[in-house]
C-alpha cells in the first residue's frame, strides 16, 4: 500500500540512524541530544506522589491548571512575559508536538516558511507535512550569524511564518536582541507569524542572555513561543512541553492539539508544576554542571583533530573537521562510530541550501563526565 505523498520526502531522522549505529558498534554516544543521566530525584518523588494521590486519569485538554499557572509565573519572573494560564498556555506532548500542532494550525499548502539553517530536523519535516514550502537562510560560521539582506530577500508574497530557535540547536548560538529585532521588524512589515522554539532558555553560558522575541515591540500578538520542561530538568522522556501565544493563536493550536494527543501525562504535569516553582534554587547548580561539561568537551576536543566552536547556549558543540581531510561529515561520522567507537551527528542533514555542514560535526555534552572522557579518549586515539 502506497503511503501518502506528504511522507515521500521525509527520511528517517539522523538521530535514529546514529543511535542505531552506536548500539550496533557499542560506541560512546556523544550524538544523542539528551542526558545519559536522570534529572533530580525530588521531581521523580513528586510524580510518584501524584500517582499515589490518584492523579492518573486524563488531564484537562489545555493542561493541568497548576502547571499552566507555574509556567505563567516563571515566564513573568524570569522573562518579564505575562501569559494568561487559561487562554494563552497549552501543555503539549513535548515541544515536538507543540511545533507540529502550531504549524498544522497555521500553514496551508503552498505557504512558505523561513528556516534558519542548520535547523532542527523536525522543523523541515513539519513544514512539509503541512504541505508548506521551506525557504532557507544560512547561519554562517564562525559566529553563526545571518545576513539581514539575505533574510529580507527570502520573504515573498507567500511567506507565512519565520521559525526562530534560541538558544540554537545544533550550533549553540544565542540570538542577540539586535538579531531578533531584525526578524521582528520584517515580521511586522510583512504581517508574518514567528514560531519561537526556546526549549534551551535556561542553558546559557558566560554572559549570554536569552531574549524571547515575543518581548519585542509589536511581537506578542504574532509570536508562538514554545518551550519544554524536558531540557531544563533533564526529564526528556516525560515529554512535557508547552506553547504560549495570544488567545486567537492559542485557540487554533488547541484545535489541532485536542486531536493529536488531547491530554498529556497527568502525574508528570503535577510534578513539573512544582519543579518550575523551584527554579531559583535549582538553576545555579544546573548551569554550573553544564558549563563544566561544555568546558570539558571543548578543551578535550582541542587535543583531537576537531576544532570546536564554543557554544553560548544549549548543550551542543559544532566542531570543524580537519582542513586536510577529504571526508565530508557523513563519511567522517560513519567512520568514527564504526572504527573509533564514538557516535556524533553529521550536521549537513540540517542544511538545505548551503554546504557548510559538510565540514563540521555536532557533539552533545549532556552526558556523564565519564561518558565525555571516554569519548574524548577514543577520539584522541583515532
Amino acid at each position: 500500500m502506497k503511503p501518502a505523498e506528504r511522507t515521500s520526502s521525509i527520511a528517517e531522522s539522523i538521530f535514529a540512524t546514529m543511535t542505531r549505529l552506536a548500539f550496533e558498534h557499542k560506541a560512546v554516544n556523544l550524538g544523542q541530544g539528551f542526558p545519559d543521566f536522570d534529572g533530580p530525584q525530588w521531581i521523580v518523588d513528586d510524580a510518584l506522589a501524584a500517582m499515589r494521590d490518584g492523579r492518573n486519569q486524563y488531564a484537562p485538554m489545555p493542561g493541568v491548571l497548576s502547571l499552566r499557572e507555574a509556567i505563567a509565573s516563571y515566564q513573568h519572573t524570569w522573562h518579564g512575559q505575562d501569559w494568561d494560564p487559561e487562554s494563552e498556555i497549552t501543555v503539549t506532548a513535548g515541544a515536538t508536538e507543540a511545533l507540529f500542532s502550531s504549524m498544522l494550525a497555521f500553514l496551508d499548502p503552498g505557504d512558505e516558511v523561513i528556516l534558519f539553517e542548520p535547523f532542527y530536523d523536525s522543523y523541515q519535516a513539519n513544514v512539509l507535512l503541512a504541505g508548506a514550502v521551506p525557504v532557507y537562510v544560512t547561519l554562517h560560521r564562525p559566529d553563526f550569524t545571518f545576513d539581514p539582506s539575505e533574510l529580507a530577500a527570502r520573504i515573498s508574497a507567500r511567506t507565512r511564518m519565520i521559525i526562530v530557535n534560541t538558544p540554537h540547536n545544533p550550533t549553540g548560538k544565542v540570538f542577540s536582541r539586535e538579531e531578533l529585532a531584525v526578524v521582528a521588524e520584517l515580521a511586522r512589515r510583512h504581517n508574518l507569524l514567528v514560531l519561537s522554539d526556546e526549549v534551551y532558555e535556561f542553558l546559557l553560558y558566560d554572559d549570554a542572555v536569552h531574549v524571547p522575541i515575543a518581548s519585542l515591540p509589536g511581537m506578542r500578538e504574532r509570536t508562538i513561543t514554545i518551550s519544554s520542561t524536558g531540557k531544563t530538568f533533564g526529564m526528556t522522556g516525560w515529554k512535557i512541553g508547552f506553547s504560549m501565544a495570544a488567545p486567537a493563536l492559542t485557540r487554533a493550536i488547541r484545535t489541532v492539539h485536542q486531536f493529536v494527543t488531547f491530554a498529556v501525562n497527568t502525574p508528570a504535569q503535577h510534578a513539573m508544576s512544582r519543579a518550575l516553582l523551584r527554579l531559583d534554587s535549582y538553576l545555579p547548580d544546573f548551569r554550573a554542571t553544564y558549563t563544566h561539561k561544555r568546558d570539558m568537551l571543548c578543551a578535550g576536543l582541542a587535543d583531537t583533530p576537531f576544532r570546536p566552536h564554543l557554544p553560548r547556549g544549549s548543550y551542543f558543540v559544532m566542531a570543524d573537521l580537519p582542513r586536510s581531510t577529504e571526508e565530508d561529515d557523513i563519511a567522517c561520522a560513519t567512520r568514527l562510530v564504526r572504527d573509533a567507537g564514538v557516535a556524533v551527528i553529521p550536521p549537513s542533514v540540517f542544511y538545505a541550501s548551503s554546504n557548510e555542514g559538510a565540514s563540521m560535526l555536532r557533539f552533545c555534552f549532556a552526558k556523564k563526565d565519564e561518558t565525555i572522557r571516554a569519548g574524548l579518549a577514543r577520539l584522541r586515539a583515532e
